[in-house]
């Protein structure tokens, strides 16, 4: 039995009966064939952080294999500030393993997310799809590793408050209904989400959780399953779209915003890392250890992201809102340092299952729980986390550039000592520990000193093809076009930072 597809609640690989990986025309036109389907939908992602939609009817069997393995022209400047309307024409073309059933459409629909290609039918080299392959080989040609990465993906729900069942304001963390309002509408959107190929881990009402001016406002998280950076980029990106279209046909508002009003929980966009050996077993614990200690490869790539912290908020932090989230005390990074289960921190390692116990046992009975104890993935779920991005973020750019800041710490001198240098096992906000807190570089404070950030190391980005020089242009221009961004001034002045925040409610 393959327990990958047992209960797969992907329609296309229930068909099949296959890994999506290996996917092939065959079985999409087979598919497409036995399931009736009338149209099929080509995705792509664009520089504004959202995915794009071409619609085709299918005429007839030939055409039908044309657009699946031709693809089909955009006009590539409509989507890219970096491209120019002189030679602006792209080719789409689909991804089979990433085909679904669309859950919205009115007319049997098959979606596939599409890579892009130029005018010669070689892969764009500034596509963002192509940038985070890029980066994605060049961190295992250099270390013989994969890089597997997970989202949480934290929004706000709105809608007219009730009056019944209020919620405790900032303390809506894992509430059950009746006080969390939009439990179902959460579910829905994960049963949507699995059934487009998502990897969920779980989902819950988070802690955010206020009413204003006649409507609640409920926060809610969905947390995927660390898989290939790429497959992850992609299922991100259709989340985001699942969980806009279930809300407007709901009659719901919906916001990934970083921050919405003064005083409460911003939405964040934690992303969880692992490194995974060439046989697809995590690297991420030392072998010799009994207490579930970081293996030398795993602190070698926290490293990394130490030494490219502020460079990373470029790409996971792109608007003003985003620095009205990345102030003390809101559970949110300033300063630049990692600890264990320490959420004051900018890298965490979450709680693990290295503890020798066999808790199953302790709450079923001796012998209820043996075969999950022995499956592999019991020992493969330790990751680490970064915990400044948010929801402006661009997916494909963000995890890109955490694939080169893991790789980078490989190619430092001393990456042991410099992560030895940014551990931190106490609450850095706490008044005792004022001094460890003073002494830690801290992330840029606004879009500007982002781009300035980037523009410092652009170099390493760039290494290996990896990320182009337009690329990086188009990202420090775009921070530097919010200038002046008056985050000081918004800080300041509650009035001036809902100006704001309304401005940038739908991003990403």
């Amino acid at each position: 039995m393959n327990k990958t597809l047992t209960l797969c609640k992907n329609d296309v690989v229930a068909f099949l009966q296959k890994d999506p990986r290996d996917f092939t025309l065959a079985d999409i036109v087979s598919y497409v064939r036995e399931r009736d389907i009338e149209m099929v939908n080509f995705m792509y992602p664009a520089a504004d952080g959202r995915l794009k939609t071409l619609n085709f009817i299918i005429n007839d069997l030939a055409y039908l294999e044309t657009i699946l393995t031709k693809g089909e022209r955009v006009d590539g400047s409509s989507l890219f500030p970096f491209i120019s309307a002189g030679s602006s024409d792209l080719y789409v073309v689909p991804r089979f393993r990433t085909a679904f059933r669309d859950p919205f459409a009115p007319l049997p629909t098959l979606t596939m997310l599409c890579s892009f290609f130029d005018f010669e039918g070689k892969p764009l080299e500034s596509a963002p799809e192509q940038t985070l392959d890029k980066a994605c080989r060049a961190f295992t040609e250099r270390t013989g590793l994969q890089f597997h990465a997970m989202g949480e993906l934290e929004y706000y729900v709105i809608a007219p408050d009730s009056g019944m069942y209020p919620a405790a304001d900032q303390r809506g963390y894992h509430e059950s209904a009746p006080f969390a309002k939009f439990n179902d509408f959460r579910t829905r959107c994960m049963s949507y989400i699995a059934a487009a190929g998502g990897k969920i881990k779980y989902g819950h009402s988070e802690v955010g959780n206020f009413t204003l001016d006649g409507m609640v406002y409920e926060q809610n998280e969905i947390e995927f399953l660390p898989v290939d950076a790429r497959d992850a980029a992609d299922q991100l990106m259709v989340a985001k779209w699942i969980i806009r279209n279930l809300a407007a046909r709901e009659g719901l508002d919906i916001t990934f915003a970083p921050k919405i009003t003064a005083g409460k929980a911003g939405s964040g966009l934690h992303v969880h890392m692992r490194l995974m050996d060439a046989q697809g077993n995590s690297v991420m614990l030392d072998p010799e250890s009994t207490t579930g200690r970081l293996s030398d490869q795993a602190r070698t790539a926290i490293a990394g992201i130490m030494d490219l912290a502020p460079a990373l908020t470029a790409f996971g932090n792109t608007n003003p809102t985003s620095y009205f989230r990345l102030v003390p005390h809101q559970e949110a990074p300033t300063n630049i340092c990692w600890g264990d289960r320490n959420r004051s921190v900018l890298v965490r390692v979450p709680l693990g299952w290295s503890t020798g116990g066999d808790m199953c046992a302790v709450a079923n009975g001796a012998k209820a729980c043996d075969a999950v104890a022995a499956d592999p993935l019991y020992s493969a779920k330790q990751t680490f986390e970064i915990r400044s991005a948010d929801g402006s973020a661009d997916i494909y750019m963000l995890l890109a550039g955490l694939a080169v800041a893991v790789r980078h710490g490989f190619e430092m001198a001393n990456p042991l000592e410099v992560a030895e240098r940014y551990y931190v096992d106490v609450d850095i906000h706490k008044p005792e520990n004022a001094a460890r807190l003073a002494a830690l570089p801290t992330l840029p404070a606004s879009c500007a000193a982002s781009a300035d950030a980037l523009e410092a190391v652009e170099g390493i980005f760039e290494e290996y093809g990896v990320f182009s020089k337009a690329m990086l242009d188009g990202v420090t221009a775009k921070l530097r076009s919010y200038t002046p961004d008056r985050t000081d001034e918004a800080l300041a002045d509650k009035a001036v930072m809902l100006e704001m925040v309304r401005r940038y409610f739908y991003c990403g």
